[in-house]
């Protein structure tokens, strides 16, 4: 029952305790007996306790509605030494108070809790500043107060965005955020595991099944931390450790040296960095327990073939999922048929990735499929070579219906073996409508759709979809130059006949000699294969220029600018700009430095105090007059003045 007086609210406690909420000033007679309230907008205060005569005070945080309230306790017991308390979550809902004693020992804020939008994204968008104060912010906490190193430090502040977003909601809008989250962060202890997997790559929905039940700091979790360390040492992505403990958490429990020495024995076999390196993220399960019998037998079987073993790096995907025991089973079940082995190594060496797309699923069905039709083996594996793109995609899938289609119109087994034979990759192309429907909207009866198949089966596409094929994925270049420059892809990574290779083919200029030897000046100067072969597949124009433009450039960013190789791997596009225009932004850049005109460097991603490329470079004219330029009373003089210099060379 509540009692309203003129200035309180009495609220009788189960405990034998009255709780008094008043609106008063602080009074000084209460003095053994207030909590005092923080102002809080927006979000709940928190309330700190003291202790008194009359009662014994936990140490556990108050949350109360925003707002100057006074919280007064009076013992209505009469027995000495008889100390009691009651307490609250909140004035408007009051929680149980058996259920916030049991978490006080790990009362800490999750950003689980706060409202949030179905993606994961709190409802608040965040402004550059804010998100950059906030970074730093968490990154002061996890590198200076939680004494994690700063590449740690700055990697999980720099990719925790949602987590970012829940700890700006928990702070004091007037207050300058940096300054907020400092002190939310100092007083607020947070489970450091959220922003850790998040920085791995992993979505919030995913990651709160995975946090541990009594841990919420990263320090405690010696094998996460020391295994952690040792994938990032080998090479592995950040990024792509997340799905690896989300589909393998075992190998994080590992003692020191156990996970170093599973990979040292893939090197063992034979196969490359960052070959191991695209399997262990693709397949984390080869690093749980021994070595994978059924791998190894499939790796024995590529070398008997005498197959590269760093191809399999460019046949897997990270958004798929490998069975080694079925790819084995594929491999013997093509020996089983007596396949040339000559015409199998060719297969395999030119067109690996139908080995492993699908677990090798699809090469069953199409096999099956074509000896049904009294295709040989040997044929069949021809017919591979000839027409590798019926491998790949949903090629199966259409062969396999446009050949229930011919056979649905009541065309000659013979001639449809024939079809089939000269024309893989035009019944492959598309998916096919019902006989009936096509029948109907061509106004042909089945023998005059025979026939015209027969005679051309080109215009089989046409006939069955209402819209042009769209099978063939890459340019129409014939001769070697294509065959060279998807041997120099392939090399680098790419899957054979994916799109992405198709959108890099289309930007690629120059022989598949010519792009190698720009690709090996890139690791001349210093940058790792693999880094390299990263920037490509983001800027695929930097193989554009010639080895003279691509030296000139970064002599200038590594000599004249004094950027490390760093900022060039962060941002390749840089050797795509013209270089008077990259000589022009940063002489204006220079000259306002040199007259008195400071920048932010809180981004820390570089630990040099230098400004990011893509700040200068990646703007248009006029942002960077305005947001550079202008800066400086005389900056437009000098501006006009440096341009005319650059125009007159």
């Amino acid at each position: 029952m509540l009692t309203q007086t003129t200035n309180a609210i009495v609220i009788p406690a189960v405990s034998g305790c009255l709780i008094v909420v008043e609106k008063k000033p602080y009074d000084s007679s209460w003095r053994n007996s207030i909590f005092d309230a923080k102002k809080s907008a927006n979000v709940d205060a928190i309330f700190s306790a003291r202790r008194y005569s009359s009662c014994k005070l936990q140490k556990l945080p108050l949350l109360f509605g925003a707002g100057d309230l006074k919280l007064q306790v009076f013992s209505k017991s009469t027995k000495p030494g008889i100390r009691c308390f009651t307490c609250f979550h909140k004035m408007n809902d009051v929680c149980n108070l058996r259920n916030l004693r049991s978490k006080h020992s790990c009362s800490y804020i999750s950003s689980k809790a706060t409202s949030s939008l179905p993606d994961g994204n709190s409802g608040s968008r965040m402004s550059r500043t804010e998100r950059t104060d906030a970074q730093n912010a968490l990154f002061d906490y996890l590198h200076y107060t939680r004494c994690l190193n700063f590449t740690d430090a700055e990697h999980i502040s720099m990719n925790s965005p949602v987590f970012l977003q829940s700890l700006l909601a928990k702070v004091n809008d007037g207050e300058e955020v940096g300054r907020s989250v400092s002190r939310f962060l100092r007083f607020t202890p947070i489970n450091e595991f959220e922003p850790f997997f998040e920085s791995l790559g992993l979505k919030p929905a995913e990651l709160y099944t995975l946090l541990p039940l009594n841990l919420i700091y990263l320090t405690d979790d010696d094998h996460l931390i020391e295994n952690y360390h040792v994938l990032c040492n080998y090479g592995v992505p950040r990024s792509k450790i997340g799905k690896m403990y989300k589909e393998g958490s075992e190998m994080f429990r590992y003692n020191y040296g156990v996970l170093n020495s599973k990979l040292q024995s893939y090197e063992r076999l034979g196969l490359s960095k960052p070959t191991i390196i695209k399997l262990v993220t693709c397949c984390p399960a080869l690093l749980i327990g021994e070595l994978n019998r059924n791998f190894l037998e499939v790796l024995r079987k590529l070398k008997a073939l005498g197959v590269e073993l760093d191809l399999v790096r460019g046949c897997l995907s990270d958004k798929s999922v490998y069975h080694w025991d079925r790819i084995l089973k594929m491999l013997n079940f093509l020996d089983g048929m007596g396949c040339n082995q000559k015409n199998l190594e060719t297969l395999i060496n030119q067109h690996p990735r139908f080995v492993f797309d699908d677990s090798g699923k699809k090469i069953y069905i199409l096999v099956a499929l074509l000896l049904k039709l009294g295709i040989k083996m040997d044929d069949i594996l021809l017919l591979f070579v000839q027409y590798p793109q019926i491998l790949a995609g949903n090629f199966v899938k259409n062969l396999w219906q446009s050949i229930y289609f011919l056979v649905d119109i009541g065309m000659n087994v013979e001639d449809i073996k024939m079809i089939v034979k000269t024309h893989p990759h035009v019944l492959g192309a598309s998916s096919s409508k019902s006989p009936y429907f096509v029948m109907q909207r061509l106004k042909l009866s089945e023998h005059q759709l025979c026939d015209i198949i027969k005679e051309d089966p080109n215009q089989f596409t046409y006939l069955i979809t209402s819209k042009k094929s769209s099978a063939i994925n890459l340019p129409k270049v014939e001769g070697t130059f294509l065959r060279e420059k998807t041997d120099f892809l392939l090399r680098l990574g790419f899957v054979e006949n994916s799109d992405e290779m198709a959108r890099v083919l289309k930007k690629f200029r120059g022989r598949g000699d010519q792009l190698q030897k720009r690709f090996d000046f890139l690791v001349e100067i210093g940058l790792d294969c693999h880094t390299a072969a990263e920037m490509i597949k983001a800027v695929p124009p930097v193989l554009n220029q010639s080895i003279d433009v691509l030296d000139k450039k970064s002599t200038f960013l590594l000599n004249d600018l004094g950027y490390p190789l760093e900022a060039l791997a962060a941002f390749p596009t840089f050797l795509c700009y013209n270089l008077d225009k990259i000589k022009l932004r940063f002489s204006m850049f220079q000259w306002l430095k040199e007259n008195g005109v400071s920048f932010s460097t809180k981004n820390r991603k570089l630990v040099s105090p230098t400004v990011a490329l893509s700040t200068v470079l990646a703007c248009s004219d006029a942002r960077f007059f305005k947001y550079f330029v202008n800066l400086h009373p005389k900056g437009p003089e000098e501006w006009e003045r440096l341009k005319r210099s650059f125009s007159s060379k």
